[in-house]
């Protein structure tokens, strides 16, 4: 665990220094970048919804300052991460109505956790427009500072409920909040033909990856295998999580879940 602690260290403590010292003097194209804190309960057990029950107690949970970036709220063991992520950083746009509950394996929590350590850090400095954000992002990515994972691996999306962007069409910025419960292999840079998918399909499983969109396809590292929850399961989620939507309703009304999210609206594989 402390070897991915460092790495994890080490790529956000880069990340901040390369934004922040690009853009002294442009703080005025940063608008709308500080994010609310949510109360530390709600963002604590919305976070761990991610992970399945056994998997709770002994996961690291983030949370997020919105004037630093994510901290450890509470150290775990299993070498699972969980977090609410409130920015995306290819659509290039600061919203406050962004949070979907991620877990990570140890080897996603080496590898892909570290970008949004670093973006939110960098938003949290208030010195980085979106832009400069996913500049910098798809930089390190092209020139091998970011890594994709390298091991097959899971990240878990149990979460009853996310509020994302339904499409990774980029003339489509339109965000719900929606259930899809669902599971995320690792797969990068595979297509639907290496799997044998037909993306015109509606069967399961199917290939998410948010980064074509800015990176092209086949250039994004992290790609994944997406297998959603089938209806009993999805369906004891929804129940098992009922006070914790009602909690984020009251909390802020786009949290209310407007239906079950269609797979491909979330975008396919190349």
């Amino acid at each position: 665990m402390s070897k991915i602690r460092s790495a994890i260290l080490r790529a956000a403590t880069g990340m901040i220094f390369t934004c922040g010292g690009a853009i002294y003097g442009k703080a005025q194209t940063t608008a709308n970048w500080k994010l609310e804190k949510m109360p530390t309960d709600l963002e604590t057990d919305f976070a761990l919804s991610a992970l399945p029950p056994q998997l709770r107690s002994a996961a690291t949970v983030y949370l997020l300052d919105p004037e630093k970036g994510y901290y450890v709220s509470r150290q775990g063991s299993n070498g699972f991460v969980c977090f609410i992520a409130r920015t995306e950083w290819e659509w290039a746009e600061f919203r406050q109505d962004v949070a979907t509950p991620i877990s990570y394996d140890a080897e996603g929590a080496r590898t892909i956790f570290p970008v949004y350590l670093d973006v939110a850090s960098m938003r949290a400095s208030g010195k980085c427009t979106p832009a400069q954000i996913r500049d910098t992002v798809i930089s390190r990515i092209n020139r091998g500072y970011y890594r994709p994972p390298s091991r097959p691996g899971i990240s878990y999306m149990e979460a009853p409920m996310m509020r994302v962007y339904t499409s990774n069409d980029p003339a489509n910025d339109h965000v719900a909040s929606v259930s899809m419960p669902h599971y995320m292999y690792y797969a990068p840079y595979l297509s639907n033909a290496d799997l044998g998918l037909d993306s015109a399909s509606a069967l399961e499983p199917f290939l998410v990856n948010p980064d074509a969109r800015v990176l092209g396809n086949g250039r994004g590292p992290y790609e994944y295998l997406i297998t959603p929850l089938n209806e009993s399961e999805t369906a004891k989620i929804l129940d098992s999580g009922k006070t914790l939507l009602m909690r984020l309703a009251d909390y802020k009304p786009f949290f209310k879940v407007e239906g079950l999210m269609a797979a491909h609206h979330h975008g396919s594989g190349n």
